[in-house]
Order: C-alpha cells, then structure tokens, then sequence
C-alpha cells in the first residue's frame, strides 16, 4: 500500500475551503488532522472547530492524530466529530486500551503513535490490537522539522514484526516526509506517508503529492 495523507496543520487557513478542495482533487488518500494542546507538545494547533468544515468539505477520510494528554477525554468526540481514525501517543497515557476500545466502540480505526525518543519495542504488544501505528521521524508539535534517519530502522523492525505475525496493521509516517525520501520510506516498510510542508508549502501541491505516491 502507498497512501499520502497531507497534514491540513499547513494549510492556509485563510482559504481553508480552497485547501480542502486541492485535496479532494488530488490523489491523496487522506486527511491528516494533528490536534495539539500545549500541553504533550508545546505548540497549540485546533480542535473540534476546525473538525466542521473538514467533515463537511472533505471528501477523503480524517486521520486524526491527537497530541494531547489524557486522551480517553476526547477520543469518542473526534469519532464523533467525523473520524475515520484516531490515534493517539502511547507516551501520553498510562493505559492506551481503555482510549482504543473507546475509538474501536465508536467503528472507527484506531492508531498508536510514538515520538522518536521512545522505544519501538514498546509498540509490540499493541500490534494486533490496533489497525494503524503511526511512527514519528520528527519530535512531534511542529511541522518543517528534518527527517530523523534513524526512523528507517525502526520501521524496518516494526514491519518484520507485523510480517511475522500476519497482522494487517498499517504502518504510518510523519514529519520531514519529501517527494525526495518518499520511495526510501515506502520501501522500508511504510503504508502511509503524512507529509505538510512538503505539500502545502510547494508550488504544485497536487504534483508532489502524486510524486510521492509513485516515486
């Protein structure tokens, strides 16, 4: 699988409808949504105000990635705010699974995230438990960070474990995404690339996201 997910974070939101209508038109897959609080990362992003019009307009589905505390707080409400996934940091709970059967109860997929500074092994024991792991190959809270190359290895791991189980489990991607590195990515093991800067700061949003695809 080869999918691309532009991180609407880097949107223009002054020409929000217009965003969301290059990516409709576009061959990405999906939306994804990062939701931050100030709090898990220092940075504060949007909530469920925003969540509006990208239900509305968006024609593809909503990957959500939520950067926050606690949370089992908010997860049913994004499901119900038009979700097709959410995931959420491992790091940022004590217990992950009382936030996935949360997310599973409400028919929408569920994800697991991790930043680079915590141990891929720790993603083991939710493997069968989860449709999509999300491994960030930059600290997460702010975009136009530069790929950490260490993410190669960790996906490569990550994806013998998957293989070796016979699990359907995604393996998704996020920050320093290019259309120069995307092939390598994919090629290590990856499902699904999320890319911001990358796509919305270009000149030909729609060309990078297909260059990416097909790299």
């Amino acid at each position: 699988m080869r999918a691309i997910a532009p991180s609407i974070l880097s949107a223009d939101f002054g020409h929000l409808y217009d965003e969301i209508t290059r990516i409709n038109d576009s061959e990405a897959d999906y939306f994804h949504v990062d939701v931050m609080d100030g709090v898990f990362v220092p940075n504060i992003s949007f909530g469920f105000p925003i969540m509006e019009p990208l239900k509305k307009y968006a024609k593809k589905p909503l990957d959500v990635h939520l950067m926050i505390v606690h949370p089992e707080k908010y997860v049913e409400r994004f499901c119900d705010a038009g979700a097709w996934s959410v995931g959420f940091h491992l790091e940022a709970t004590d217990d992950p699974m009382p936030a996935l059967n949360l997310i599973k109860a409400k028919g929408v997929r569920t994800c697991l995230t991790i930043n680079p500074d915590i141990a891929v092994e720790r993603l083991l024991p939710y493997l069968d438990k989860v449709d999509m792991v999300l491994l960030m190959s930059v600290f997460a809270g702010f975009g136009g960070q530069k790929f950490i190359p260490e993410t190669m290895d960790k996906i490569r791991y990550v994806r013998r474990e998957i293989d070796r189980c016979g699990l359907p489990t995604l393996i998704e991607v996020d920050g320093g995404v290019t259309k120069d590195n995307a092939n390598d990515i994919f090629a290590a093991g990856a499902d699904v690339l999320v890319a911001g800067s990358a796509v919305f700061h270009s000149q030909d949003p729609t060309g990078v996201i297909r260059a990416m695809k097909y790299a």
